[in-house]
């Protein structure tokens, strides 16, 4: 049975998606920063100076200041404000992912065409000098011998 576990852990499909699982956590990190550090500032300050964060519901009877104090009561609260912002994350995830796929398909997509025209599908016939298939034996124009040496 530890042979068999030790067969799948170390499988490279689950040493690679281990990684890819750890790099995204550490993505999440950056993502969270970026929107509650760098884009969320201006954009309260846009749209009036709001902290989404802050923003709830209190279920109770009582006045409180802030969402803190109210937690700290443990009243009944909803805290749509901190939905808004995970919306928010999320939205911003899913651009930045859409962003990186797009450009990383396109790389893909000009590195494939230059690996096309890198790869010869033709060589030159030695003794009449035509262009022809870089598989063919034989040349069509002048129909002599191909040897393996001839691919040019």
């Amino acid at each position: 049975m530890l042979k068999g576990f030790k067969k799948f852990a170390l499988r490279g499909n689950v040493v690679e998606m281990a990684v890819g699982i750890i790099i995204g956590i550490s993505f999440n990190n950056i993502i969270n920063s970026f929107v509650n550090d760098i884009l969320m500032p201006p954009v309260s300050l846009l749209i009036g100076k709001i902290n989404f964060s802050n923003l709830y519901i209190n279920l109770s009877k009582q006045n409180f200041d802030s969402l803190v104090s109210a937690e700290q009561a443990g009243v009944p609260i909803i805290k749509y404000g901190r939905f808004i912002n995970t919306v928010i994350d999320f939205l911003i995830v899913a651009f930045v992912l859409y962003i990186v796929i797009s450009y990383y398909n396109k790389l893909k997509e000009i590195n494939k065409e230059k690996k096309i025209e890198a790869a010869p599908n033709t060589k030159e016939c030695p003794y009449c000098y035509s262009k022809i298939n870089i598989k063919a034996i034989r040349c069509p124009e002048c129909t002599a011998k191909l040897n393996e040496q001839s691919n040019n």
